[in-house]
């Protein structure tokens, strides 16, 4: 359950960093209505998803094309299911603070 675990808290981290570089940077730069905004945002829209994919998917699919099938589909529940959880706990603290 290591690599899991491991796998789902790096994604939790990683949005936390990418949240928090986005507050910092709103509260120091004037608001700005011009073409980059929306290029930069689905840059970072596309460039979340291929990490997010690569932290999910990239041991699962090792472990299915070493024909581990049962193991990879394990691992890939594992990781989904900790991730579940960091998300559950993010929305429990919203409500809390």
């Amino acid at each position: 359950m290591k690599k899991p675990f491991l796998y789902a808290l790096v994604a939790a981290v990683y949005i936390i960093f990418i949240v928090l570089v986005m507050q910092t940077a709103s509260s120091f730069l004037p608001p700005k209505d011009n073409l980059l905004m929306p290029i930069t945002m689905l840059g970072l829209f596309v460039l979340s998803a291929a990490v997010m994919g690569f932290l999910f998917l990239s041991e699962p699919l090792r472990l299915f094309l070493e024909n581990q099938k049962q193991e990879a589909f394990i691992f890939f529940t594992k990781t989904i299911g900790v991730f579940a959880c960091f998300v559950v706990i993010f929305a429990i603290l919203v409500f809390l603070i």
